[in-house]
């Protein structure tokens, strides 16, 4: 499983790169880019509920291969088409529509097959290394996709994240374990929802999570419609003062793309301390450095987006880049994990849709919005704003009794 969450989650990100430069380079505009990323995230609002009703009922192992093969699918399509040269913008839309049904059930399934994989005295390691790999991912995707976007174009990258996600599917098949959760026989969908979001409300710290978990993927982690337009706005002019590739330069014959490569290489760099932050907090025994680094990390996700508006070349973009990819990562890991160890076994599929939905359908619409505003505004305003927000936010928690009580009593292992 730890070897195919790696795989599915890279050619995610790599898709997320490649399919984000396509479109800004077939229209120039940051609000089309928007656009496709609320259609990929969308249905993060409507399928987690669904997928986390068929995690706590049918086979856990079975409903994660299935998403694997359909996004094999629509990754294979979408590089034919792009290959060919028919490809239009509404193609990339429904793709993205149907890549986004596919990860929403992806990832509250892994969440709760995690747990069913390792003995209880070991759950929080293993999923902070759960959380590791698809942070980490991060780093991988963009940097397999980076070079490809610079040489050969989109469909190159298309083609690898097709690849990356048949090697995920046969890792999974690979897996003996079954289990489901605890949904009754012939319950409808929505009283089983409306339990496990029951479930949630009657446990404060998970409440506590879950309700700090919208806040910072809203403010902090739905950047990626802006992120083109950044490079556009300033990496590439930074760039062109450090060498000589520009747009249209030519190296071994073959025409590079610098703003491509300067995206790309600044969501590496996101992923980069993705991956740093994932290990770091897995690696945390003390329930009272659990829940001071809970805070820490909430701070810096804020303020390592306010260092990357301000970040007046490619070097200083990556280290900021980097604080925002290991914070985010720290910060979410530490709540997924939490919320995973205290819950009982039949609401776990459920509670991971809630984190999922979070995760990607608050993220939608703040992508969409913020692909709207960087039509409007320069997208390293929008990132201060944003980023200034959330630290607010995280100053004012701990006002609040079950917040602050973690931070100053620490995070609990069950």
């Amino acid at each position: 499983m730890w070897l195919g969450v790696m795989s599915a989650q890279a050619a995610a990100w790599a898709l997320i790169v490649a399919r984000g430069w396509l479109v800004f380079d077939m229209t120039g505009s940051s609000m089309d880019v928007g656009m496709v990323t609320f259609a990929a995230m969308a249905p993060m609002f409507f399928v987690p509920p669904i997928a986390g009703v068929l995690a706590d009922k049918w086979d856990r192992r079975s409903l994660l291969a299935g998403s694997y093969a359909v996004n094999l699918l629509q990754n294979l399509v979408l590089a034919l088409l792009s290959v060919t040269g028919v490809i239009a913008e509404w193609h990339i839309v429904l793709l993205a529509v149907i890549n986004g049904v596919a990860r929403a059930s992806q990832q509250s399934t892994s969440q709760a097959l995690a747990a069913n994989l390792v003995p209880a005295d070991r759950l929080l390691n293993a999923l902070s290394l759960n959380a590791a790999t698809q942070h980490a991912s991060r780093l991988i995707g963009p940097g397999l996709a980076s070079p490809l976007l610079g040489f050969l174009g989109a469909p190159a990258a298309f083609f690898l994240c097709t690849g990356l996600y048949a090697l995920g599917w046969w890792q999974i098949m690979g897996i003996k374990t079954r289990s489901t959760g605890g949904v009754r026989k012939g319950e409808s969908f929505v009283t089983s929802f409306i339990q496990g979001l029951r479930y949630a409300w009657r446990e404060p710290l998970i409440r506590m999570v879950l309700a700090m978990v919208i806040f910072h993927c809203g403010l902090t982690m739905a950047f990626e419609s802006l992120l083109p337009n950044f490079a556009a706005q300033q990496l590439t002019r930074q760039v062109s003062q450090m060498g000589p590739l520009l747009h249209g330069d030519m190296v071994n014959g073959v025409e590079f793309n610098t703003a491509a490569t300067g995206f790309a290489t600044l969501m590496m760099g996101v992923g980069a301390g993705s991956l740093v932050g994932s290990i770091f907090v897995g690696g945390l025994q003390s329930g009272l450095a659990r829940g001071r680094t809970y805070l820490a990390m909430g701070l810096l996700s804020g303020v390592g987006q306010v260092l990357l508006s301000f970040a007046p070349n490619l070097g200083l973009a990556l280290v900021a880049g980097a604080i925002m990819g290991g914070s985010q990562s720290a910060f979410m890991t530490m709540g997924q994990a939490l919320t995973q160890a205290l819950a009982a076994n039949e609401f776990r599929g459920r509670l991971a849709s809630i984190n999922t939905f979070s995760l990607g359908g608050i993220m939608s619409f703040m992508n969409l919005a913020n692909g709207f505003l960087g039509t409007q505004f320069p997208a390293s305003g929008i990132l201060l704003v944003n980023g200034t927000i959330f630290v607010t936010i995280m100053l004012a928690s701990i006002a609040f009794a079950v917040p602050r009580g973690v931070y100053l009593r620490g995070m609990p292992a069950a």
